[in-house]
């Protein structure tokens, strides 16, 4: 029995040495373990005589049941401290701001952002929204809308042409979104009314223009459209838009291929410290063109031009987002530098509505 109470001292004085949690599964495995020590004496049982075996095997559990408890305590008393050390290092300030989720560090592209507020604001109008490919015919692009052969706008230097098929035709990246109108034009019966959002294409590059940017034109085709109708739409769409009580417009005759009479609307403005500000001033700025539809455009969809008419309008997405929010240099829009977008950008849960406001 003298070399059992050695044998729990050198035990109990391991389980107390153990400085952590793998030094003390060490000692467990040493003693517990199929080989350990205690394991040992177990085994040696089967060679006894039952009386011995009663009494050898009462003091053999007895020492296993002191050991298996010196383990369990000391395993807690390490779990305490380690658990205290961790707690000491690692420390949170809680009086630093917390950072910010998803939701408040992105930003929605001020380009995204007018395509919004336009479309809210026609279609409180009764707008709906239509949309086609990048990639168009020659066809669709010009011919269908009265450009004559040999019009400047069907060159080179102008139109992104795709290299020629078999027959000699030609694909291109459209130069416009009017493209929409002849397709939307051609699949739906008058009365008509549209806007058309979307990428479009041409070969220049500056601080004002870009090989690609965006447009919106809208449609309206109808027996009693007129252009009185025209100047109302686009009155309200810019008191909406610049978020002003009233506005002055001015309207210049000019040409397009697809209208006639075709004009171009002046908005008056002041300019003042770099700023431009709607609704007031005696300047003029222009932001759009438009006209009633050409009768040859509506031939080329077959819609009866002596039942029906229309009018049409057009203006750039990037230059309205520029003037609205006050940005100097039209290639930032495409540049993708975090620093201007989380300056210039937008709230994404921030839906633009006529009610709560655009901006």
């Amino acid at each position: 029995m003298s070399d059992l109470t050695q044998l729990e001292q050198e035990i109990l004085g391991g389980v107390a040495a153990a400085g952590d949690e793998s030094a003390l599964e060490a000692v467990r495995i040493a003693t517990m373990g199929k080989s350990g020590s205690v394991s040992g004496l177990l085994k040696t049982l089967g060679g006894m005589t039952p009386d011995e075996r009663r009494t050898t095997g009462a003091a053999i559990n007895q020492l296993k049941d002191r050991v298996t408890a010196a383990l369990i305590a000391r395993k807690d008393a390490l779990k305490g401290v380690a658990l205290d050390a961790r707690l000491a290092t690692e420390t949170v300030d809680v009086t630093l701001p917390t950072r910010e989720g998803p939701n408040e560090a992105g930003r929605v592209h001020p380009i995204s952002q007018v395509i919004d507020e336009l479309t809210a604001i026609f279609a409180d109008m009764g707008f709906a929204v239509a949309e086609g490919p990048d990639i168009e015919t020659d066809e669709n692009n010009f011919t269908k809308l009265n450009f004559p052969e040999g019009h400047p706008a069907r060159e080179m230097h102008d139109t992104f042409y795709f290299n020629p098929k078999p027959d000699g035709s030609r694909l291109l990246l459209r130069t416009h979104t009017s493209p929409v109108q002849i397709r939307t034009m051609e699949a739906k019966k008058p009365p008509i009314r549209v806007i058309i959002p979307g990428r479009t294409y041409r070969s220049d590059s500056d601080q004002t223009h870009t090989p690609m940017f965006h447009q919106v034109e809208g449609l309206v085709i109808d027996k009693s459209a007129h252009m009185g109708h025209l100047k109302w739409i686009l009155e309200e769409f810019c008191k909406a838009f610049f978020e002003v009580d009233q506005v002055k417009m001015r309207f210049r005759p000019s040409f397009f291929p697809f209208t006639e009479p075709s004009l171009e609307v002046d908005i008056q403005c002041r300019r003042e410290k770099g700023e431009i500000r709607f609704g007031e001033g005696n300047d003029w700025l222009e932001i759009l063109g438009c006209g009633m539809v050409h009768p040859n455009v509506l031939r080329n969809v077959g819609i009866d031009p002596n039942e029906y008419q229309g009018f049409a309008w057009g203006m750039g997405i990037d230059r309205i987002a520029m003037l609205k929010y006050g940005m100097a240099d039209l290639r930032q829009f495409f540049e993708a530098d975090v620093r201007w977008l989380s300056h210039y950008g937008f709230r994404p849960l921030d839906f633009p509505t006529l009610a709560g406001g655009l901006s």
